[in-house]
């Protein structure tokens, strides 16, 4: 008996619980530690909605960041590359998720408040990398780098 898609899943079930895999929807989603609960959308997706779809043969779930004609621009929130996504490839939209046997709703209002704040900060979060990634290349010119990092794992040691 082979396995069921997600597709399946939601069609028979009209719901879909799974435990995450991946990074790109941290900080606020965590692999191994949250379950999420999906359900087929009852209309188009919102600004703001996480959607689960399919990219090739792999699902993906990322946040709504614009919703336009016939497609989405999404992104996770661990991820600094958005992309458009048609209306066909959405299967689902998350509903709630579940951490430490608590269930939290995307209606709620704190989880809402993240999401806006989350996808406002963006900004200053590229900035970081960049700052990080140009103060790296910078130390690694210098021939110091490597200095630095280990003097900085003597002191995690």
């Amino acid at each position: 008996m082979s396995e069921l898609t997600f597709e399946e899943i939601l069609a028979r079930d009209g719901v879909l619980a799974y435990m995450i895999r991946g990074i790109s929807m941290e900080p606020m989603l965590r692999q191994g530690r949250d379950l999420v609960v999906i359900r087929v959308p009852s209309s188009r997706l919102k600004k703001y909605d996480t959607a689960l779809y399919r990219r090739g043969d792999s699902y993906v779930l990322h946040r709504v960041l614009a919703v336009k004609d016939g497609y989405y621009l999404i992104r996770g929130d661990n991820t600094y590359v958005p992309e458009t996504v048609p209306d066909s490839a959405v299967i689902g939209v998350l509903t709630s998720f579940r951490r430490k046997g608590k269930e939290i709703s995307a209606d709620d209002p704190a989880y809402r408040f993240y999401a806006r704040f989350w996808h406002a900060i963006y900004p200053l979060r590229v900035l970081r990398i960049r700052f990080r990634r140009s103060a790296a290349a910078a130390l690694r010119k210098l021939g110091v780098l490597p200095i630095i990092k280990k003097i900085l794992s003597k002191d995690g040691a």
